[in-house]
């Protein structure tokens, strides 16, 4: 059963909203007349993206919770885009839950409300499981899928390998297909994300060294319990997971019972970091589309946050701890048209051969302001014009490319 925000009511309480967006990607022949230039269009993307805004709200709902607060409701949004990325519709279902249990739930819905047409899933790795790919088979579904990071390890020889394809700058992808063909893995190298990563690896590897070397001076100081230490070191490498593999540590018991810490560093462990630092792992049984657009049908599920990171941002709308369902809903609503307007600015200026990231354009646009001019007349009364700033040549290129044409002077209008 689909809980919408509100189903269960606490009187005198308030609860914390997540708003979480997922989709699908569709491609309908309904949609392809709509679609520029004749492409096919149409798309959903599943896809559970945690505390991207809250808003509050008078529920009480006590499950599972991603940000570790059983006491808040969250929500899940499946959203509907075209296969340009352009946003078409959301549903809303319940979102305390694991992801992995909400594949059947959101993909039934969402086909019982669009239709079954020809339509390729698209989810992150933290929506799958062997029963859920077990499910979009058995239903003849098509999809694009993440994988775990340690799935990598089986493509170690590809990651070697130099015949790699650029689909933009500091982004290459590799085609690996599965054996009997009836899957295809793609390997995704990003030199931003290689930067990312190897920057967290290096914080915690200095994290757990510092501790390290305290805690066998400590054991070298004074006599301490050797399970005690043995649980310092399990937290403190709990703590640094990302770089806990770089360390073998030994906690040791001498004949007086003092605890002795013994620890290295792993050589092959970190061969095999710097090897897979920036790089991810997808798999789909689309064969038919090249290694650039199935990475390109998976990113949008990235692009699908800026409808909550919009609103803070560009409409300087923060978090607003609402008390009312239906403010809940205006507040997804509001999300959901930032992002519609958003992607429909990013195509025009991607057709004007401006890229499609229009935040650069607006800062530059904007430099360009009215200005009232007032002439005082001797019979006293004051003749008030409004003028446009002259744009500058960078500017005035701007306005050519997008096809707009800013007037000289605006006349005021009688109320």
């Amino acid at each position: 059963m689909t809980e919408q925000p509100g189903s269960l009511k606490a009187p005198g309480k308030t609860e914390q909203h997540t708003a979480e967006w997922c989709g699908d990607w569709t491609e309908s022949k309904t949609q392809e007349a709509q679609s520029p230039a004749g492409q096919p269009d149409g798309c959903i993307q599943p896809r559970m993206l945690p505390d991207r805004t809250r808003s509050r709200c008078a529920d009480r709902l006590r499950r599972y919770s991603r940000d570790h607060r059983p006491d808040c409701k969250q929500v899940n949004i499946a959203l509907v885009v075209s296969r340009s990325g352009l946003p078409l519709g959301y549903e809303v279902f319940a979102g305390n839950r694991s992801d992995v249990t909400t594949v059947k739930e959101i993909v039934e819905a969402m086909e019982s409300q669009y239709g079954q047409a020809n339509r390729i899933w698209v989810m992150d790795r933290g929506m799958v499981s062997a029963d859920n790919v077990d499910f979009l088979r058995q239903g003849g579904r098509r999809y694009i899928l993440g994988t775990p990071k340690s799935m990598l390890r089986k493509f170690e020889q590809q990651l070697l390998d130099s015949n790699w394809s650029e689909v933009h700058e500091g982004l290459d992808v590799k085609l690996c297909p599965a054996p009997g063909g009836e899957e295809v893995f793609i390997l995704c190298r990003s030199a931003q994300r290689r930067m990312k990563e190897q920057a967290m690896h290096d914080r915690f590897e200095r994290r757990i060294e510092q501790k390290l070397e305290a805690m066998a001076e400590g054991c070298g100081k004074r006599k301490q319990n050797p399970l005690r230490v043995a649980q310092q070191v399990g937290r403190l490498l709990g703590q640094n997971s990302r770089a806990a593999g770089l360390f073998q540590v030994d906690v040791e018991t001498d004949t007086q019972g003092w605890a002795h810490l013994r620890w290295s560093k792993r050589d092959e462990r970190r061969d095999w970091m710097k090897l897979s630092e920036g790089c991810y792992l997808l798999r789909s049984n689309v064969t038919d589309w090249s290694g650039e657009e199935l990475w390109r049908a998976y990113i949008q599920l990235t692009e699908a946050e800026e409808a909550f990171r919009l609103h803070k941002s560009d409409l300087v709308m923060r978090p607003v701890w609402h008390q009312k369902e239906h403010r809940v809903q205006a507040h997804i609503l509001i999300c959901f048209l930032a992002y519609v307007l958003w992607k429909t600015l990013g195509q025009w200026c991607q057709r004007a051969g401006l890229g499609d990231e229009p935040r650069k354009i607006f800062a530059e646009l904007q430099q360009i302001s009215l200005v009232d001019v007032v002439l005082p007349t001797r019979a006293g009364v004051s003749i008030r014009k409004r003028c446009v700033s002259r744009p500058t040549d960078h500017q005035a290129i701007l306005l050519q490319r997008l096809g707009l044409q800013i007037p000289a002077h605006i006349e005021f209008a009688d109320l």
